[in-house]
């Protein structure tokens, strides 16, 4: 960072050496203000504030997080905060700030360089929301954001996805992992055993108030079967003493299942390594379901979808302590052995849903063996619950591959994390009916989805307000919707009763033909008229008036 582009500042509850730049932010209202400039404005008609990155700048495909970090910097999604303090939960605290302000979509990356957590200043960086921007789905593939147009960007990456798909028989391709030399691998720079280890000595925070403790919650956990073979996802992991994790898979994960068999086969331990600071393809493979998967037990190489769809191979090292491949360029790996004859209290923590999950009373614990690590390791913090977890165009691709052979007529679908449970799906509508069953479709395939959205293919899906207004004007709530009584739901829905049991609703807010009780003729939309009657009106308002508008601050 440049001395030119640095300035002092000043924060009671920091202290006086934080620093405040082009993207360094503290929570106060200039700070945030200042996002503006580094091109995380959320609106549309803004070009002014997107930053293109330099060619020198770090390209896809990324071995490691800090190539993506340095993409993201070089892109002007990222901020930096130089010290604060954690026991005030300002961390926290900024971070609602910011996509308060920004939204969850808009917000950019952080990183905190020091951190005070129990009373004590810890050296970080903690990173945090490195893949909730819009723009970060184009950038991890190493697609061009579109200059002021987020919609068009992620549809652009959305895109990408597909054609991956659709060359690769619906599925994301596989490029088998590597294995490299050890003493070559980052993630081997330093190495703790026995008293040396202290995982409380890391820059783990505890992320809200309410929470059992600090959580280690973006680690990739990585547990073997002899079936079902290698496996990894993100399970948040309490921080129990400098030796001890808890360890929460829900019920039915791989991992639940994997553990559940080790006991059924009369084991009492099973390894268990954990990945800290992977590269941003295996984070988004690790939280979500990219990967197929089969009823039966087959083996799944989740490294190799990595690889495939970044288009070149993982580079793996073996653990320290059992056989499992783990990244190489990774920041950190923790690894230990899961006490199946053993249980310990976990939680609560605040989940994706945006409330607090659970406290467990019983949940399995991890015993550390070894820690290794990257000289000066990059800890990474996720806010769940409060920010995207990861880039959701490949998601979205994968459903809208499946759900176009099914649903006559499908445009688009998508899932916000702003608004969990509420999917939305538009359609070219020619026949009674048509919404309805597109919208129970939906509702039975994914288990996330509690409300499910119809609207016409006029209808922006990627823009609330649009489907809002889908919502208040062509949806009659009889007799356009249907309700699914009891069916299968996602477990950290705060609203169920009984785990795991949810009703849902269908919505139906296409313009309702004659024949389903709606209107003889429909009205245009009076933005439908006004482009009909006065065509390149838009174009003409951007290249008369466009800078007028880019150039007035919100107040």
């Amino acid at each position: 960072m440049s001395e030119k582009n640095t300035k002092k500042t000043t924060n009671e509850s920091l202290p006086s050496k934080t620093t405040l730049s082009r993207r360094t932010v503290l929570g106060s209202a200039t700070g945030l203000a200042a996002l503006s400039l580094a091109g995380c404005d959320t609106g549309n008609s803004s070009k002014a504030g997107l930053k293109v990155a330099s060619q020198s700048a770090p390209q896809a495909p990324f071995d490691s997080v800090r190539d993506y970090i340095a993409a993201l910097d070089a892109n002007g999604l990222l901020v930096e905060v130089d010290e604060i303090d954690q026991d005030k939960y300002l961390m926290t605290g900024m971070f609602f700030k910011a996509t308060d302000k920004y939204s969850m979509y808009g917000a950019p990356a952080m990183k905190f360089n020091r951190i005070k957590i129990d009373g004590q200043w810890v050296e970080g960086p903690v990173y945090a929301n490195y893949q909730g921007h819009w723009n970060t789905d184009a950038i991890i593939w190493g697609l061009e954001p579109v200059p002021g147009d987020h919609f068009a960007t992620y549809r652009n990456a959305r895109e990408y996805m597909k054609e991956m798909l659709i060359e690769n028989g619906g599925r994301y391709p596989e490029i088998a992992p590597i294995e490299v030399d050890a003493a070559t691998a980052p993630c081997k720079e330093v190495k703790l055993t026995g008293d040396q280890i202290d995982i409380t000595k890391f820059a783990f925070i505890k992320t809200n108030p309410a929470d059992g403790g600090r959580y280690v919650n973006t680690g990739s956990v990585f547990t073997s079967d002899p079936e079902m073979g290698l496996n990894f996802g993100t399970y948040r992991c309490m921080i129990n003493g400098p030796r001890s994790l808890g360890f929460n898979p829900e019920p039915n994960q791989t991992a639940d299942k994997m553990m559940k068999r080790a006991i059924a086969r009369g084991e009492t331990t099973a390894p268990i390594s954990i990945v800290i600071g992977q590269d941003p393809y295996i984070w988004m493979v690790s939280g979500s379901r990219v990967a197929p998967r089969p009823n039966k037990p087959i083996p799944i190489n989740e490294l190799a979808v990595a690889g495939g769809m970044r288009g070149k191979a993982i580079e793996v090292v073996k653990s320290e302590t059992n056989d499992m491949p783990i990244p190489a360029h990774a920041e950190m790996i923790i690894e230990g052995l899961v006490r199946l004859d053993q249980s310990a209290p976990e939680g609560p923590f605040g989940e994706m849903f945006g409330y607090l999950g659970p406290y467990k009373e019983k949940n399995y614990v991890i015993e550390i063996t070894s820690i290794t690590h990257r000289k000066n390791p990059w800890i990474m913090n996720a806010f769940t619950g409060m920010q995207r977890g990861m880039v959701t165009a490949p998601m979205d691709a994968l459903y809208s591959i499946s759900l176009a052979k099914s649903i006559p007529g499908f445009i688009e679908y998508t899932n916000f994390h702003d608004m969990m449970g509420v999917i939305v799906v538009s359609i070219d509508k020619t026949e009674a009916g048509q919404g309805l069953n597109a919208g129970m479709a939906v509702a039975r395939r994914n288990p996330i989805a509690k409300v499910v959205i119809v609207v016409d293919s006029d209808i922006n899906i990627l823009d609330k307000s649009q489907v809002l207004f889908a919502m208040g004007s062509r949806w009659q709530p009889y007799p356009a919707s249907a309700v699914i009584e009891d069916t299968w739901g996602l477990q950290t829905d705060p609203s169920q009763v009984e785990p795991n049991r949810t009703s849902k609703i269908v919505i139906d807010a296409t313009r309702q033909l004659a024949a389903e009780g709606g209107r003889e003729e429909f009205p245009e939309t009076n933005r439908a008229l006004l482009e009909q009657g006065a065509p390149g009106v838009m174009d003409q308002v951007d290249q008369q008036l466009g800078q007028l508008l880019d150039n007035w601050r919100q107040v």
